[in-house]
């Protein structure tokens, strides 16, 4: 926490409004926009539920495709299949490990070929860094296919001097408790189109249509932010900038540490942006190295240091088996080889010392290892 959440929490406790929607809401909604120069906004309960609001009001459903990129978590594609529709996987790209709009652009040509364009776009801005905007758009806008940008990791980030997902027909944030300033769960819904955001919003509160008593003429969702959780995220816009300072010096910092560490590459900043290294990610060669991903993943498990792999990508997951995927092959090596180190905002030097001793232990004891076979 910043510092300045507990005194928006408390207002809200002073007004008397506990339950969803109130004042911080509104506040942490204009806030929001202010911030990161997109036009509306909504505040929602997860980033899940605003890519789900995002497919239902441009009318993504069963018997439609949606191209989305395998490198990512599980919740920027489920609300596909929410709706009805079938996910189409594009693999990454090896500068900024996001979607491949090569890739993207061949798939689209042979969807224009099968006369079926898929109905959306889903690129994610992958660990914080934001995926080729203009070109993804400029691919899309060739056959009017709308783009969702998936920049729940990206908060922070930039693009060409934008804020991550600016220019997409809609942005999705997530504020839950891993991302780089958290209400403890919520998302944000933003758009340049306000028509757009009113629907999500009428949805958002179960579609109640205007009326003294309860009237539904659509199929809405409980899916609004509440008021308390609204006033933390007024607390933590204020630190998004002294976070993403702290994130990118706890990656130099191992950056230097290992960059001459034979068998270990750090995730690529692409040119066009500026990440907010959301997280420290090593590739790890093991024939160059010494030990796998896995091995030093245990290693640093056995001194109570978590780690997790890079995102399993969506096209090897069993829930999406037989699934239609472009490439493959980047997405599938930098699973394997991709460890996600600890990079929380509140590390001391110590605390990347110890991360950073463990790792180079795994480097002296394995290259012996690798000699003799």
């Amino acid at each position: 926490m910043g510092g300045d959440e507990i005194k928006y929490v408390q207002e809200a406790f002073e007004s008397n409004y506990i339950a969803p929607l109130g004042p911080q809401v509104d506040a942490f909604e204009r806030e929001f926009i202010e911030k990161f120069k997109i036009r509306y906004a909504v505040a929602l309960s997860s980033g899940t539920a605003a890519m789900h609001l995002a497919l239902r009001v441009l009318g993504v459903g069963p018997g439609d495709e949606v191209l989305a990129s395998s490198l990512t978590f599980i919740g920027s594609v489920t609300p596909v299949v929410f709706q009805g529709a079938t996910p189409v996987f594009i693999d990454s790209d090896c500068v900024s490990w996001n979607m491949d709009t090569e890739l993207l652009a061949e798939e689209i040509e042979l969807c224009k070929k099968r006369g079926r364009l898929p109905k959306a776009v889903i690129p994610t801005d992958i660990y914080g860094q934001c995926a080729d905007m203009d070109r993804i758009l400029a691919v899309c806008s060739e056959h009017a296919i709308p783009v969702i940008s998936d920049s729940a990791e990206a908060l922070g980030a930039t693009y060409k001097g934008r804020s991550a997902g600016t220019g997409a027909k809609a942005a999705v944030y997530s504020f839950n408790g891993n991302k780089i300033i958290t209400t403890s769960g919520g998302g944000i819904l933003a758009s340049e189109d306000e028509k757009m955001i009113s629907h999500a919003r009428f949805l958002s509160q179960q579609a109640r249509d205007p009326a003294p008593h309860y009237e539904h003429t659509q199929i809405g969702y409980n899916y609004r932010m509440s008021n308390i959780v609204a006033a933390i995220g007024r607390g933590q816009l204020k630190v998004i900038d002294d976070r993403v300072e702290a994130r990118r010096n706890i990656f130099a910092y191992y950056q230097k540490a290992l960059c001459n560490v034979s068998g270990v590459e750090f995730m690529p900043e692409a040119s066009y942006g500026r990440s907010n290294r959301w997280l420290t990610i090593i590739l790890i060669t093991p024939e160059e190295f010494g030990a796998d991903r896995e091995e030093v993943r245990v290693a640093l498990e056995r001194h109570n240091i978590e780690s997790r792999p890079v995102w399993k990508p969506m096209h090897l997951q069993p829930v999406f088996k037989g699934y239609r995927i472009r490439g493959g092959a980047v997405s599938e090596d930098l699973f394997h080889r991709g460890l996600c180190l600890p990079s929380g905002s509140a590390m001391t030097t110590g605390d990347i010392d110890r991360v950073i001793s463990v790792i180079m232990d795994c480097h002296k004891k394995g290259r012996w290892k690798y000699r003799k076979r």
